[in-house]
């Protein structure tokens, strides 16, 4: 039996949870950008010029951001997973800290939120 299990096991669950998190962002990121993109050629196609703007160079910059951040997120959240399990397997008391990068990520995420609700928000009510 591995010694301290339980805690490898909870480590790793957080850690497939923020990979999980990651890829949702990296994915929604790509949906941003490809809709994004897709909208200015219809506007193009349908001979509606006007329609392209700089609105939607702000959501492909959004969609880039979300992506970055999924990135970061992975290197984030793997540096914590390595970090946590030589924390486990070691037998030196130490403390809970909370790291700098998850907080800074947790922000990230929660700006970039806002501004897509609020992106989204003067699309739709014009």
């Amino acid at each position: 039996m591995i010694e301290r299990f339980r805690d490898h096991a909870a480590n790793e669950r957080t850690y497939l949870a923020w990979i999980r998190t990651a890829v949702a962002l990296l994915a929604f990121g790509f949906v941003i950008e490809k809709f994004d993109l897709f909208m200015r050629y219809l506007a193009v196609a349908g001979n509606h010029p006007g329609n392209v703007s700089g609105a939607g160079h702000r959501a492909a910059g959004a969609g880039l951001a979300l992506m970055i951040t999924g990135l970061v997120m992975v290197a984030v959240a793997s540096w914590g997973y390595l970090l946590n399990r030589r924390l486990i397997d070691s037998e030196a008391p130490e403390q809970y800290r909370t790291t700098v990068p998850n907080l800074v990520l947790a922000t990230v995420v929660g700006v970039l939120g806002l501004f897509l609700v609020i992106y989204v928000g003067r699309e739709v009510l014009g």
